[in-house]
């Protein structure tokens, strides 16, 4: 391990431990932001520092608007690493207002700032506005002169000295230059044992075609703007995780890009979006699947609630802008209904009216999503099993198959993070699908496992 880091500090290029299988404890303190004008390098040095490709790097401004964290380890120290929106002062519209929000929030969440700025441009009327603002906080600032790979670049950065700040670092995101000299100072000013919090917890993903409110619905639930909230489609672009602690519940909640349909994705940022919306289902332990209400459930909608079936995700729907129903003509036992109709035939699946923006029943999705959680790490004895279901497969056995009797002789749970059966007969590939769908209906009867997708497996014995 000492060779590793040995090696490591030399490449620039830091041992990290993210992945969500292995990752056992989040940062609470230690908190390092990234914070400069657009289209500095901030994500590119980001993703350097947790890992992986998880921020969005497009060569435009403005593609980081939400802030993105990610865990890194350097030199013995774990820390948080947050990825901001380019800072852009007296903005012009929506975006960069909100933007420029999301950076202050950034700013004050913060231990340690590491400041970046482009050797390519040179000191800005931005870079200096910036500095103007850190030089007003106490914090530790490192500015970071970045895409410095080559002599002369090298000379050129040192004109970022009269900016006054003491540590000043020549790096390059893209191939690590500097990053460890920066890193090593860096790390000087952070706790030894930061304050560390269990995260094998439940994880939910929020999911839903663009403009249905799922950013709404994660500030709502945090109590806070953690993610950008607009009236224009697509919004969000990366999957943004916070952890959710209160009320004695806790959990990782994962606000995510919208999913439009592929004829509709365009942009290459867009594209990269629905990459990591789709990430985030596969990762998530429940989905919370939201429709709009004003529109009722679409063809789009159920392809989402496919793709988190087939990945054996817990599911909760969630139809949202409830608030802008007109109740005289549509009543939630119809449109609820409507769609079970829609998603058949895996229909036992809650089913939660809400309003984001009046915050109704938002904290009934809470209890139902842990509920589904729960289900799905249901494990069934085997002895309750046979008892329970050979008795009813006696009564209502499965067709013959050509005079020949089937006869299901033993069941049991298969050791997989979600329910999965093996049913063991003498002609396994001679049961219908219409059989199947009759002992999944009896193991949810039974053995409670709304909101969670079955698997059968059909064995010989």
């Amino acid at each position: 391990m000492a060779q590793q880091r040995k090696l490591t500090q030399k490449t620039g290029l830091p041992i990290v431990n993210t992945s969500y299988h292995t990752q056992k404890q989040l940062i609470v303190s230690n908190i390092v932001a990234i914070v400069g004008r657009p289209n500095v390098g901030k994500s590119t040095f980001y993703n350097r520092l947790i890992g992986q490709r998880q921020a969005i790097i497009e060569d435009m401004p403005g593609v980081t608007r939400d802030r993105q964290y990610g865990l890194t380890e350097w030199n013995g120290k774990t820390f948080t690493v947050v990825d901001t929106g380019g800072f852009v002062p007296n903005p012009n519209d929506i975006f960069e207002q909100s933007i420029r929000e999301q950076v202050q929030i950034a700013i004050e969440e913060a231990s340690v700032l590491i400041f970046m700025v482009d050797v390519t441009t040179g000191i800005t009327d931005l870079d200096e506005m910036m500095a103007d603002l850190l030089r007003r906080t106490d914090k530790p600032v490192f500015v970071a002169v970045n895409k410095v790979d080559n002599s002369e670049r090298y000379f050129e950065a040192n004109e970022f000295w009269s900016l006054g700040f003491e540590n000043t670092f020549f790096i390059s995101s893209l191939t690590g230059s500097g990053t460890g000299d920066l890193l090593d100072a860096l790390t000087e000013h952070l706790e030894d044992e930061p304050a560390q919090i269990n995260t094998n917890l439940p994880r939910f993903a929020i999911v839903g075609q663009p403009n249905v409110g799922k950013s709404s619905l994660t500030n709502a639930l945090l109590g806070e703007d953690r993610t950008l909230v607009t009236p224009i489609a697509g919004t969000t672009r990366d999957s943004i995780h916070s952890v959710y602690n209160k009320y004695g519940k806790q959990f990782v909640l994962v606000d995510t890009a919208g999913i439009r349909k592929k004829s509709k994705v365009h942009e290459n940022i867009e594209f990269y979006s629905v990459m990591r919306a789709v990430k985030a289902i596969e990762q998530s332990d429940v989905v919370w699947l939201l429709i709009d209400a004003t529109l009722g459930i679409e063809t789009q909608d159920l392809k989402i609630m496919r793709l988190a079936q087939r990945r054996h995700k817990g599911l909760i729907i969630l139809v949202n802008k409830w608030d802008a129903i007109d109740k005289d003509t549509h009543t939630a036992k119809n449109f609820e209904q409507t769609i079970k109709k829609r998603i058949a035939p895996f229909t036992d699946v809650p089913i939660i009216f809400i309003s984001a923006l009046e915050k109704t029943r938002i904290f009934k999705t809470i209890d139902a999503a842990l509920q589904v959680y729960e289900n799905r790490r249901r494990k069934i004895k085997t002895s309750e099993l046979n008892d329970i279901l050979l008795p009813l497969i006696e009564k209502t056995p499965p067709p013959m198959h050509r005079g020949k009797r089937i006869k299901i002789k033993y069941i049991t749970q298969l050791p997989m993070a979600y329910p999965a059966f093996a049913f063991f007969c003498n002609h396994p590939k001679h049961i219908k699908e219409h059989y199947k769908n009759f002992l999944e209906n009896q193991l949810r009867k039974h053995f409670g496992f709304t909101g969670v997708p079955i698997s059968i497996f059909f064995r010989e014995k």
